[in-house]
């Protein structure tokens, strides 16, 4: 007789519940470490005072203005980003002329930071929030762009042919062939984008002085409030695991018809 083999995970326990055991480890850590003199309290508060200045935090209107203005930007830069870039990729991708002429164009601009384009934001919109938005969607739109050309790449040419011959129209044939296809590279340029664009709205804040979570990050590091500001890089952490989560639970439900996805349930 034999007997199913476990998966891992579940040999060693609750993964929920192993989820959590890192996160409290670390408050531990973080609460007991200045306590003790491993590290001075000016520089790293005890977790229970960065937790009390986040309780303080949550209960004023201008934490609440930054958190909006930040998951603003965040929100129309990613949607942008993914526009254009869904666009460009299908486009590109599917005329191998332009693919072969625009590739050396994309490696080219692809790799250059972010960050080193601020001077021209500010030169261009100064610390409003189109500077913001410009820096989320060249970091957020390589992400997309990248996948959805490996999407298209990917496609089979003789599915491919086989709806030409069949004299689908260029849009049939990007409707029912290329975009089934291309999909699961969508989203996870999506994924990739979503992770990217917030960390570039912080730092634009940031540095920058756009309005958002990171000035506030910046004015309270001034102001020598450490317990504020570490309570507000927690949340920008929070809302990364969030902006994750969302991405993957929506991943999984649209394209739950999909082999990947399939297969990763099943297992």
């Amino acid at each position: 007789m034999t007997t199913a083999r476990r998966d891992g995970p579940a040999r060693l326990g609750n993964p929920v519940l192993l989820g959590i055991a890192g996160p409290a480890g670390l408050l531990l850590l973080i609460e007991l470490a200045p306590r003790i003199g491993l590290v001075d309290e000016r520089y790293l508060p005890p977790a229970s005072r960065i937790g009390a200045a986040l309780v303080t935090e949550a209960g004023t209107g201008v934490f609440w203005t930054a958190l909006w203005e930040t998951l603003s930007a965040w929100a129309l830069g990613l949607a942008l980003a993914v526009a254009a870039g869904v666009v460009a990729g299908i486009v590109i991708g599917s005329v191998p002329v332009l693919r072969a002429l625009t590739a050396s164009t994309v490696e080219f601009l692809r790799p250059i930071p972010s960050v080193a384009l601020i001077p021209l934001a500010v030169l261009l919109y100064g610390t409003d929030l189109g500077s913001t938005l410009m820096l989320v969607c060249y970091a957020a739109f390589w992400q997309v762009l990248v996948q959805v050309l490996y999407g298209v790449a990917d496609v089979d040419p003789v599915a491919f042919e086989t709806a030409r011959s069949f004299r689908f129209s260029a849009w049939a044939r990007i409707r029912y062939v290329l975009w089934p296809t291309a999909l699961p590279y969508v989203f996870t340029g999506i994924r990739l984008a979503a992770s990217v664009a917030l960390v570039l709205a912080i730092t634009a804040e940031l540095v920058i002085g756009a309005p958002g979570l990171g000035r506030e990050i910046a004015v309270a590091q001034a102001s020598e409030a450490v317990p504020t500001m570490y309570a507000l890089i927690v949340v920008t952490g929070v809302l990364g695991v969030l902006i994750n989560l969302l991405a993957r639970t929506g991943e999984r439900r649209l394209l739950a018809w999909h082999q990947s996805v399939r297969g990763e349930v099943a297992l």
